[in-house]
């Protein structure tokens, strides 16, 4: 009897190892889940790093010959403005020049002005000489044979009269276009001096401005030396963080491997404690799971007995009841699937559902899963309509025609035996987890493994 009770004791001792190392297990995953996560940011940042650490390179590259073009860009400043600085010392010499000449020019107006009336007066004695000669041909005429010499030289006298004339005549109509042309030479170098002036004032203006380009040229130089020394120090320290960053994504790496190995060793434990626990549950003696696990029992038939009677019938075809064929729905989140063997288990299983999970407060609930982990139906609290973007929701309340797979329920779906006893982890999504006990049933049908009947509970 000491011994029974001492055996009992055991697989109940087993039984809350395995619920431990499920607990355990569960966080592990979590802890492991967010290291992964970590060092999955780890690497993207490494990447990011890389990519700072080439720019970062080309960046001082860079500032290195914007350093060396800002030198460059002083000595070929420098010779311009050199160049351009005797570029116009001639303009403005240029300038004065043309100015002169419009000086020059217009002492010149005065002297075609008198020579023009030296003509005119010319003009007007020739006219008088001609007059003169007119009136002495007249009066050698008078004279006759004896004054006619005289005639000869009046003629002569009229004749250079009136070349005289067209000669200042033809000499005025000169001067005048001289003049004309003068005045317009002086009109146009009056335009080119006021040009000029203007220029001047660009000029001026030019001088202005190559010296402030200078100036921003010089500033530019010592800025471009600054940014090359910043962009030296950041590149050192960008290469200082890079290897700390290595080493901290090494040593990240490393933990995780570790943990891989702690979790994949929790997980062997429970394994052991399960194994432990099972075989104590089929011992034959009275515990605390005693009443759960024949409840299961009892579950298991009523479903067998519900499903056999849909398949005699004809609610149910075996093709039905043996669907693998799962549509996924769309839009579900998680995503649910649909098979043929869904309507009937929504119809005929889940009133028996509910009904054993209300048999006794501990039971959280039971279900139908096939050799894949579908769950065709559920009870009705764990298969309410989904909610849009609430996935965490849908993974609680929404159980129903998804597919959930543990080591434990592998393990129920490919070990044979009458029943088993395992505590796993329920899988709430984004790494929440609840531990459970679990009464997995083998589910039968003309000697064909379907899948489980399960019965989960808290005590």
């Amino acid at each position: 009897m000491e011994n029974n009770i001492l055996l009992s004791e055991i697989g109940e001792r087993c039984g809350d190892v395995s619920l431990q190392c499920s607990d355990i297990a569960g966080y592990l995953n979590q802890l492991n889940a967010n290291i992964q996560g970590d060092v999955s940011r780890l690497i993207d940042l490494r990447q990011v790093m890389a990519a700072l650490s080439r720019t970062q390179a080309e960046n001082s590259n860079a500032a290195r010959h914007l350093q060396d073009t800002s030198l460059s860009a002083e000595d070929i400043i420098g010779q311009c403005r050199a160049a351009i600085a005797e570029s116009l010392d001639h303009v403005t010499s240029l300038v004065q020049r043309v100015t002169g000449l419009e000086s020059r020019l217009r002492d010149f107006l005065p002297i075609i002005e008198t020579v023009g009336g030296i003509s005119e007066q010319l003009r007007e004695i020739a006219r008088k000489t001609r007059m003169l000669g007119l009136n002495a041909s007249i009066e050698a005429a008078r004279g006759g044979e004896a004054t006619r010499s005289f005639t000869v030289v009046a003629d002569e006298i009229r004749f250079l009269a009136e070349r005289a004339d067209h000669s200042a005549a033809s000499v005025g109509e000169q001067l005048g276009e001289l003049d004309k042309r003068a005045r317009a030479l002086i009109g146009g170098v009056e335009e080119n001096i006021r040009q000029g002036q203007s220029t001047g004032i660009h000029i001026d203006e030019l001088r202005t401005a190559m010296d402030r380009i200078g100036g921003l040229v010089t500033a530019f130089r010592a800025r471009s030396s600054d940014i090359a020394d910043s962009t030296a120090e950041a590149s050192h320290d960008v290469r200082q963080l890079s290897q700390g960053l290595d080493h901290f994504s090494t040593a990240s790496m490393e933990h995780a491997r570790q943990l891989d190995e702690v979790v994949e060793r929790v997980d062997r434990l429970e394994g052991y404690a399960n194994d432990m626990f099972n075989s104590a549950a089929h011992a034959g003696l009275e515990s605390r799971n005693s009443r759960f696990i024949a409840l299961g029992l009892e579950g298991a038939a009523e479903v067998v007995r519900a499903i056999e009677d849909g398949l005699a019938r004809g609610l149910l075809g075996r093709a039905a009841l043996f669907d693998t064929d799962y549509q996924p729905l769309p839009g579900t989140d998680p995503v649910q699937y649909r098979n043929r063997f869904v309507p009937f288990a929504d119809t005929a299983i889940r009133p028996l559902l509910d009904a054993q999970t209300a048999r006794d407060q501990a039971i959280v609930g039971c279900c139908l899963i096939d050799r894949n982990g579908f769950l065709p139906t559920h009870i009705s609290e764990k298969s309410q309509p989904q909610r849009q973007g609430q996935r965490k929701w849908n993974l609680e309340n929404a159980r129903n025609r998804q597919i959930f797979m543990d080591s434990q329920t592998r393990r129920a779906l490919d070990d044979e035996g009458d029943f088993f006893l395992y505590s796993y982890r329920q899988d709430f999504g984004d790494g929440h987890y609840r531990a459970l006990r679990s009464v997995f049933v083998p589910l039968r049908f003309d000697g064909q493994r379907w899948g489980l009947y399960e019965l989960g509970y808290l005590i």
